[in-house]
């Protein structure tokens, strides 16, 4: 097969992608360029003034840095609880198929079911955690929020990375472990000198897959918190949503949701880099 034959083969594909994400990626960019509001329909070009508008916002750069506490917390504890699910699961465990199957569980459920099933637990009055520790009010005391969520997000995120890292443990050549083994080395050894840089390259294409999900959380939010206690988990893509649908103010939601792509892609970019050398 030729390579004009691959490419006509693949067209049909590629004309959908690029009508189903080109398409509203390009509108979003055009209004992004323009000062539409839906209290003032205009499409007067108004060049980058509304990116320049969202950086000097302060209430977005707030969210941006939030963003920042919440990607690095979320990600890192992900990260952390996924590799050691995963070496537990790597081991001869008595009824390992249920073993799977509750490790998998948090991952079935949408983000909207975790929500609620973490809001009831969270509840003051009547969740069961609250009880525990004195009715404190997890979700709308401003010390403890943003932490609350991030775990809540953490427990539902560390099962998928889990199972990545447990396929990447078990993809692993047996050699230069067994070598190990021969040369008197300790399980801990094994696993910090051996098994964790063999384990790397899956660490990194996770760590881009959890940084991208993590700076785009809505979901949990919007159930939870809706950005609050005051502006404690106003984190950036529900300040968008509150900036278009609640400030009416469409183009420079339409900025800020580029400007965090932007960002989005750029660490993505590096991140790919790394790997690559690495």
């Amino acid at each position: 097969m030729g390579k004009s034959t691959g490419l006509l083969l693949a067209l049909p594909g590629l004309l959908l992608l690029a009508g189903v994400v080109g398409l509203p990626l390009l509108y979003a960019l055009y209004l992004s360029l323009t000062d539409y509001t839906f209290l003032k329909p205009s499409m007067a070009f108004q060049g980058l003034r509304r990116y320049l508008d969202a950086l000097q916002d302060p209430y977005f750069r707030h969210a941006l840095a939030l963003t920042g506490i919440y990607v690095g917390l979320t990600v890192g504890l992900t990260l952390a609880f996924g590799l050691l699910l995963a070496v537990l699961l790597h081991q001869r465990l008595p009824f390992r198929g249920f073993h799977y199957f509750a490790v998998s569980l948090p991952m079935l459920i949408a983000p909207v079911g975790v929500g609620l099933i973490w809001k009831m637990i969270l509840h003051p009055e009547l969740g069961i955690l609250a009880y525990l520790f004195g009715g404190r009010d997890f979700l709308g005391d401003a010390r403890y929020a943003l932490l609350t969520l991030a775990l809540v997000d953490v427990w539902q995120q560390a099962s998928f990375a889990a199972l990545v890292l447990l396929a990447g443990l078990r993809s692993l050549p047996k050699e230069p472990l067994e070598a190990a083994h021969v040369d008197g080395a300790t399980p801990w050894q094994a696993f910090w000198r051996v098994t964790f840089p063999l384990l790397l390259p899956v660490l990194g294409v996770l760590l881009i897959l959890q940084v991208v999900a993590e700076a785009r959380t809505y979901d949990l939010v919007y159930v939870l918190t809706r950005g609050g206690p005051g502006t404690a988990t106003d984190l950036v893509s529900f300040y968008i949503y509150r900036k278009a649908f609640l400030g009416l103010d469409l183009s420079g939601a339409a900025a800020m949701g580029y400007l965090l792509l932007v960002a989005t892609l750029s660490l993505t970019a590096l991140y790919y880099r790394g790997l690559t050398r690495a």
